[in-house]
């Protein structure tokens, strides 16, 4: 296979002529961290359909030399081990990361040469191949809390004669080792177990779940680290410490799509699909932690649901972007929280998260300021 040219376009697509991580992208045949990948099914019908790579090589090196993210896993299901017929219906739990993100996040850790790297998040070893190809095997530890994922990615990498530590072990427990450097390809919820990790004057990259946002610090001489929220932003796969994660608020949504609301109301802005509104999405984060959202359309009529684990949810309908009807039930008004965010935007024409200053103690909890404006996570 001439995967060659594809990766030298893919370089040049993701990494700047000067950058250093351009060499490392167009040496490293991704396609060899994913041979077989999961495709959502047509019709809205939530499930997933195996693509295998050696049976269509076109599309194969099409796919795998694109600047994309592939599903390898979803739920427990591995494209690996699939059949061809497997039809998983889940949410993903494990990808290839686009390469131009893995790019991003491995810059930002301003990563010089001798520096030890930690790299939370093995998944398909491509990023952990880029990685070592920059600092060299030994300064390379990639960990994942799944077995299959490690095993998996270390042989891959011994193919191409590369030979980092791959460990397995759980992320929001304490890690195995201490670093110069830590990336997270996962995002976080609390950052004690990587700050403990971290060497004094070391520094974290990662994502922070739900939100959407790039946190960047330095660690100061009391434990704790200073940073900021980088304009740049990411959406990663929360932790999880299983095969699979919880069902979360998943049930709550089946029993309240339709139901009628304790408080019915006329809402003050057209529906919003939060997951794709990132900066609303990560202050709504802020003010009720823990909210799942779900987003539908159907011709011109959509519809958005939040959901909470403590019973709190909402749900607002309208054509296009007529004022929709929200109903809304439990102890909180999610919906209302969502308005006052928005309020907020369309008063101000942004919203503070981006760009805000962090502050993160030693107990893993972030502290952001920006202006007036301040808020905790985690």
């Amino acid at each position: 296979m001439d995967w060659k040219p594809h990766a030298e376009r893919l370089a040049a697509e993701v990494a700047p002529p000067v950058s250093r991580w351009r060499d490392a992208v167009a040496s490293t045949p991704r396609h060899v961290f994913v041979p077989r990948w999961w495709e959502r099914a047509g019709g809205g019908t939530g499930t997933w359909t195996l693509r295998d790579g050696p049976t269509d090589e076109s599309a194969w090196l099409g796919a795998a030399y694109s600047d994309t993210s592939l599903v390898t896993r979803v739920g427990p299901s591995h494209a690996d081990d699939a059949r061809p017929d497997d039809e998983p219906h889940g949410v993903p739990t494990s990808s290839g990361t686009m390469p131009g993100l893995v790019v991003r996040m491995l810059r930002h850790g301003q990563l010089y040469d001798g520096a030890d790297l930690g790299l939370i998040g093995t998944g398909t070893g491509a990023s952990t191949a880029l990685a070592a190809r920059r600092l060299g095997d030994k300064h390379v530890m990639a960990m994942d809390v799944d077995p299959y994922l490690n095993e998996a990615a270390a042989a891959r990498l011994a193919a191409l004669g590369l030979s980092p530590q791959v460990i397995t072990c759980d992320a929001t427990g304490p890690l195995p080792g201490d670093f110069d450097r830590i990336v997270s390809m996962v995002a976080l919820r609390n950052l004690a177990t990587v700050l403990a990790a971290l060497r004094p004057g070391g520094r974290l990259v990662t994502t922070l779940a739900r939100m959407n946002v790039i946190v960047t610090a330095d660690k100061d001489t009391d434990g704790g680290a200073r940073g900021v929220v980088e304009w740049d932003r990411a959406g990663f796969m929360s932790t999880r410490t299983g095969a699979d994660y919880p069902p979360g608020a998943g049930e709550l949504f089946a029993a309240v799509r339709d139901r009628a609301g304790d408080a019915v109301t006329e809402g003050r802005y057209p529906v919003l699909n939060v997951a794709e509104a990132w900066d609303v999405r990560a202050m709504l984060e802020l003010a009720a932690p823990g909210i799942e959202t779900f987003y539908e359309e159907r011709g011109e009529q959509r519809t958005a649901w939040l959901v909470h684990t403590d019973g709190s949810w909402a749900r607002a309908s309208a054509t296009w972007i007529d004022a929709p009807t929200v109903h809304q039930g439990g102890p909180r008004r999610l919906w209302t929280a969502l308005e006052r965010i928005r309020h907020r935007l369309n008063a101000e024409g942004g919203l503070p998260i981006y760009g805000s200053r962090v502050t993160i103690t030693p107990d893993g909890v972030c502290h952001f300021t920006r202006g007036k404006w301040s808020a905790t996570y985690g």
